[in-house]
């Protein structure tokens, strides 16, 4: 597993999370942005800095996540790439996106957007606060624990008689 994060608008609170859990379970996180992100010397955090390009992040992300891996972004468009490659994705709030959600949240997505561009006003996401961080901790813990179970599962040997 590595742990693939948008790391753009991925508020500081989430990134300091994201840290913790790689250096305590040694699982790789590679932080992906158009702009220079600050993080540890660690031998399991990377960045990608690319150019400006707007979907330069996201093409990369893609192109490089595999089954298994996950994905930290508030992306919607990018996690309904990231989720039929087996990808498990998370928005820097907490919630799990998955198959059974991916398509209605990236139509109202898409229908937010109409809106927008034919001059309507619509809301902007509220302010990061305490709970959602607290919302994202619980979502990633859980979703490592399931991990980490699973490849115990998988590398465990039957013992011979």
């Amino acid at each position: 597993m590595k742990i693939w994060v948008d790391a753009d608008a991925c508020p500081g609170a989430v990134k300091e999370l994201i840290i913790r859990v790689s250096q305590r379970h040694r699982i790789p996180v590679v932080f992906v942005a158009n702009k220079h992100i600050g993080v540890p010397l660690s031998a399991h955090i990377a960045t990608v800095r690319l150019d400006k390009d707007p979907e330069a992040v996201d093409e990369y992300m893609v192109e490089h996540a595999r089954r298994g891996d996950m994905a930290i972004t508030q992306d919607i468009p990018l996690a309904s790439l990231l989720i039929p490659k087996g990808v498990t994705v998370i928005t820097p709030r907490g919630e799990l996106h998955a198959k059974g959600n991916i398509g209605e949240r990236l139509s109202l997505r898409n229908f937010m957007q109409d809106i927008r561009e034919a001059g309507g006003t619509t809301p902007g996401p509220s302010p990061f606060t305490q709970k959602d961080k607290q919302r994202f901790s619980d979502t990633l813990d859980r979703e490592i624990t399931k991990f980490l179970k699973e490849r115990d599962s998988q590398s465990a040997t039957p013992l011979q008689p």
